[in-house]
């Protein structure tokens, strides 16, 4: 391995696990992934660290299993983030230009962009990420890229990102104890969708349905721009917990049944199929009925999927989802999922792995969409390398991109400076 060779470090802060991917490029420009790490997340509940200490534990464990998997040593982080508290809105926003004379310039489409950061938010929350959909010049619109043109008045709508700052700061806080240095913080659907989906279907018009542990998070693209975003506060931990109640048996021994024997439709081929568990402290075995089983996780997997078909019908690109709907996260390994979003949307419907952009090197070891996150992380973080090199030869093509962390680290001067700076 090169000295020069830039490696990106991904580290996906999940409710169930924690992961750290190393990848680097190849010759091709393909990712390869030269080693991975995971651990039992303790402290984090539906996206949002709960337990500082636990959190850090878990960090160490899976960073050092990379480390030594990989033979690489980890120092700065590309950091996931995702949970309950992020929220997005649409708005729309104008600016009148001085003169008529002047081409409308990237400086004019960044100072438009960056009025879009000063919107009032709910008191604790912050604008961390602005997406621009079209642009209007002049009333005449549906222009993507209005650099270059002559108008007066410039319009744009924009798809609007918030999170709370006490969430981030904990985020920062955990990485620092776990002595890392956050490079950035990219949103999770963002990374999920750079490493599952394609060309076509972010041009012709897709969901992404990440299932996770504790959330579900749902993604629109259509022109290759993100359209819609949206967190469902339900993943595969509250199946986990159904399973455990439903069925009166210990937390693990459901997430077990969940995970071999889990359906999330009933077929005839288990209604006699019956599974024993064994008995605690001298306790006999428990019988268990697989149709059971399955009843139970269909009906909480329905709700979830209703919910994201809810998403997808407020978004307004219901009918536009050409490519119909991609799912990825450990959720979407359940049996007969596919079936079931299908029936329910009516749309097609493919699980998503995160091996789009990988080398055949490392298509072997990622096999699972539980580390599509993971992937995307390093794959974003390439692309943040890629644009900070233009940035410094002054060949950049498109406005400034201020990452998450840049954004907190200018607005909030003073507030949390220790771990940000």
């Amino acid at each position: 391995m090169k000295n020069n060779e830039p490696i990106i470090v991904g580290l996906d802060i999940g409710t169930t696990k924690i992961s750290v991917m190393i990848g680097r490029q190849d010759q091709f420009g393909k990712l390869e992934i030269l080693g991975m790490g995971k651990a039992i997340s303790g402290g984090v509940l539906r996206g949002i660290v709960a337990n500082i200490d636990k959190t850090v534990e878990s960090i160490k464990l899976a960073v050092e299993e990379a480390e030594q998997k990989s033979g690489v040593e980890i120092k700065e982080v590309y950091i996931g983030i995702a949970g309950q508290h992020i929220k997005s809105l649409q708005h729309r926003g104008e600016m009148v230009r001085d003169d008529i004379e002047n081409e409308i310039t990237i400086e004019d489409m960044e100072k438009l962009r960056e009025n879009m950061f000063k919107l009032v938010t709910v008191p604790g929350e912050e604008v961390i990420h602005v997406i621009p959909q079209e642009y209007t010049v002049d009333g005449e619109d549906g222009i993507q890229d209005p650099k270059g043109m002559s108008g007066i008045k410039l319009e744009a709508n924009f798809h609007i990102i918030t999170a709370q700052v006490a969430a981030v700061r904990n985020i920062f806080r955990c990485v620092r104890k776990a002595g890392l240095v956050p490079k950035d913080l990219i949103l999770e659907p963002f990374a999920s969708a750079v490493a599952t989906l394609d060309n076509d279907e972010l041009k012709e018009g897709v969901a992404l349905v990440d299932i996770g542990g504790g959330t579900t998070d749902v993604a629109i693209f259509l022109d290759r721009i993100i359209r819609h975003t949206a967190v469902i506060p339900f993943g595969g931990n509250v199946i986990t917990k159904d399973i455990k109640v439903g069925l009166s048996i210990l937390e693990k021994q459901a997430e077990l049944l969940k995970v071999k024997f889990g359906s999330a439709m009933h077929t005839s081929d288990q209604d006699n199929v019956m599974v024993s568990i064994p008995g605690l402290r001298g306790r006999d075995p428990k019988e268990i009925s697989i149709k059971n089983l399955s009843e139970i996780i269909g009906a909480r997997m329905k709700e979830i999927i209703d919910l994201v078909y809810h998403e997808i019908k407020i978004s307004g690109f219901e009918n536009k989802l050409m490519t119909g709907i991609v799912l990825t996260g450990g959720g979407s390994q359940l049996r007969a999922l596919k079936q079931m979003v299908s029936y329910i949307t009516g749309k097609d419907v493919r699980v998503g792995l995160p091996n789009e952009h990988l080398g055949k090197e490392s298509h072997g070891k990622i096999t699972s969409p539980m580390y599509s996150t993971g992937v995307g992380l390093v794959l974003k973080g390439f692309e943040f390398l890629e644009f900070k090199t233009l940035e410094q030869t002054g060949t950049e093509k498109k406005p400034k991109s201020i990452g998450i962390l840049d954004r907190l680290k200018e607005k909030l001067k003073g507030f949390f400076e220790e771990e940000v700076t």
